[in-house]
């Protein structure tokens, strides 16, 4: 059997190394076994960086797992609607491995397809990510990471096309993903949700407009300490393009627009 110190050794690289691609929540090394660990986690920063102005960002950005943080003008720390990003991404750019931090003013806007990998909101402002963009080609991808802390959404999806979000940790939040029910102009909005864990509290995992053509397939999705049920894994709704609150459409599994079985849902 391995020594204590050397089990240390092999905790300390294994969590780095976790930590470097997304999924400090998938294992940890015990003491003579590999057992499933807890979402929450949270990765270390690697230093702190005050955003006082949003950061354009295209291409591909590797922020070595630094915490920004709102200041100045994004510092409110409010929920109001219309708040500045961030980070705002260009259509194709690619941000990996950062922390937002708190205050996150509106998080991050993509203005067109784009994929957020390893990225970890602290403390969700407005929402921890919106994405945009008119074509319904658009494939957005978030790909690890984590959010906690959200009085309302997570991620907005406004603009059109398919967000594939998975390896992905979420606790305390009103709802993960929310297809927007009252946009101006409205698409019809494809989701993926693979590899999930939410912690409660939370209200549901995703929001979807029916009369729009949305649909949402959930796989391998895990709820910890809701034994109640609270939290609904798809909820629909009739959306609308007037600004108005939309209205409740039913929830649950309907092979059309709610894509899942209940051997999807593993509650915990």
């Amino acid at each position: 059997m391995a020594s204590p110190a050397l089990l240390r050794t092999r905790r300390r690289a294994l969590s780095s190394a976790l930590a470097a691609i997304g999924l400090t929540s998938v294992m940890a090394l015990t003491d003579g076994a590999v057992t499933p660990a807890s979402a929450a986690t949270w990765p270390t920063a690697n230093g702190s960086q005050a955003v006082t102005a949003t950061i354009s960002v295209s291409g591909t950005k590797d922020y070595g797992m630094k915490r920004l943080y709102g200041s100045g003008d994004l510092g409110s720390g409010g929920q109001d609607e219309g708040q500045d990003p961030i980070l705002e991404l260009a259509p194709g750019a690619v941000v990996k491995n950062v922390i937002i931090g708190s205050p996150a003013a509106d998080g991050i806007h993509c203005q067109g397809a784009c994929t957020l990998q390893n990225v970890w909101w602290e403390d969700v402002g407005e929402d921890a990510a919106t994405f945009r963009g008119s074509s319904s080609s658009n494939v957005y991808t978030v790909s690890g990471g984590g959010a906690k802390e959200a009085s309302d959404k997570v991620f907005q999806f406004n603009g059109a096309g398919t967000l594939n979000i998975s390896d992905f940790a979420v606790q305390n939040f009103g709802k993960l993903v929310r297809s927007c029910g009252n946009c101006s102009t409205q698409y019809k909005r494809t989701i993926n949700l693979n590899t999930i864990e939410a912690t409660y509290k939370g209200s549901a995992l995703v929001g979807i407009n029916t009369n729009y053509g949305d649909s949402a397939t959930l796989k391998k999705i895990t709820i910890v300490g809701d034994s109640s049920k609270k939290i609904v894994p798809c909820q629909k709704y009739i959306g609308n393009n007037t600004g108005d609150e939309p209205t409740t459409n039913g929830s649950g599994p309907d092979g059309t627009y709610c894509k899942y079985a209940t051997s999807d849902i593993t509650y915990k």
